[in-house]
């Protein structure tokens, strides 16, 4: 048997990110041979469960987002070195400035997911990018294995730090609900993000802005002085639904299911969990034109780097070529994003 510890993550049941929800399927999909032990914030879950999906769950009264993800994660290194687990699975690289300490008293195998380049984000200002940069060579420097979940940002490891690293990416079919009716497929195209200009959410607008496409943008929109202007600014097009988040799965599943394409705006942050979801719905994928799309979709996506080129790439594709895009994305989603198939290479990294 071997015992995993997870660090890193608000906990599970999933009710945050991408990596709560990577922790939650490594758990539901792991073999006899594995025994998860979780940390989770206090501060998210009113009601503490001692164990999920056969993992034991640990709570630490700090937040794990924000700044106190830093002392969140090095509390739960602290714990670690008296649990002493095979393996310390850290997700993200927040407390990663603990490792040369925790390397010297534990005998644990290291692996790390480092996330997505996040010092390379807009919204971090400067002293924050060198922590964070800091804490990723930390983390690069003193882990056993280094997990990207994107070959662009694994190609970045290998000439940034000269270090071997495993490209595991996400999976995504858990977004199919079965048993769930749906419409016939509707006229509109959907686009689901964090509301954020890394993710290109304004040329998103503009494009359909200046077109007759019928667009539903689902995401955060009152959350930053961000989303609310440019939700003032596009409320008045008739084509342009803006849409606040949806967190009923099954509602997010029809409107997924009846929509006549995607349109992902994401510019960074290496394979994104939102994009391996959609692909599991046979969709036509319109996709910001970067390495890391690219990547994710085999090159068998449509791509667009301006709001011009996205309404051209709107209007301008036959229905063949929409449906062999639809039928491309299906495929290399069941066969590289299925959450039995991401468990079991995680369980090889631990070996």
């Amino acid at each position: 048997m071997h015992k995993i510890a997870v660090v890193g993550t608000v906990g599970i049941p999933a009710c945050y990110g991408g990596f709560e929800s990577l922790v939650e399927n490594l758990t539901k999909y792991s073999t006899n041979e594995i025994e998860y032990e979780v940390f989770c914030s206090s501060k998210s879950y009113s009601h503490k469960l001692s164990g999920y999906n056969g993992a034991k769950l640990s709570y630490l009264p700090l937040s794990a987002n924000g700044i106190q993800s830093v002392p969140y994660d090095i509390l739960a290194l602290v714990h670690c070195i008296f649990k002493k687990p095979d393996v310390t699975l850290i997700l993200g690289v927040s407390g990663c400035m603990f490792l040369p300490f925790y390397r010297l008293v534990s005998r644990s195998k290291i692996v790390t997911n480092i996330d997505g380049l996040e010092w390379r984000r807009d919204k971090w200002g400067k002293w924050a990018k060198r922590f964070l940069k800091f804490s990723e060579s930390m983390a690069v420097k003193y882990s056993d294995i280094i997990i990207t979940d994107n070959k662009a940002i694994g190609d970045y490891v290998d000439a940034e730090y000269s270090k071997h690293n495993v490209v595991i990416a996400y999976g995504g079919d858990h977004a199919i609900i079965e048993g769930v009716e749906v419409e016939p497929e509707q006229d509109y195209f959907l686009s689901l993000c964090r509301i954020e200009p890394e993710n290109n959410v304004e040329m998103i607008l503009t494009a359909f802005s200046k077109g007759e496409h019928k667009l539903k943008f689902i995401g955060n929109w009152n959350s930053s002085e961000f989303g609310r202007e440019l939700k003032a600014k596009f409320a008045d097009f008739t084509n342009i639904n803006i849409i606040d988040p949806v967190y009923d799965l099954e509602q997010l599943f029809k409107l997924r299911s009846e929509c006549k394409g995607y349109v992902h705006g994401h510019s960074a942050g290496g394979t994104n969990p939102s994009l391996v979801e959609a692909m599991h719905f046979g969709k036509p994928i319109f996709a910001f034109d970067c390495n890391f799309n690219r990547y994710s979709t085999e090159e068998k996506a449509v791509y667009f780097a301006s709001s011009t080129e996205l309404l051209s790439e709107l209007s301008g594709r036959s229905r063949e070529q929409l449906s062999n895009v639809s039928k491309s994305m299906k495929e290399i989603a069941v066969k590289r994003y299925t959450w039995e198939v991401i468990s079991k290479m995680y369980e090889m990294s631990y070996r």
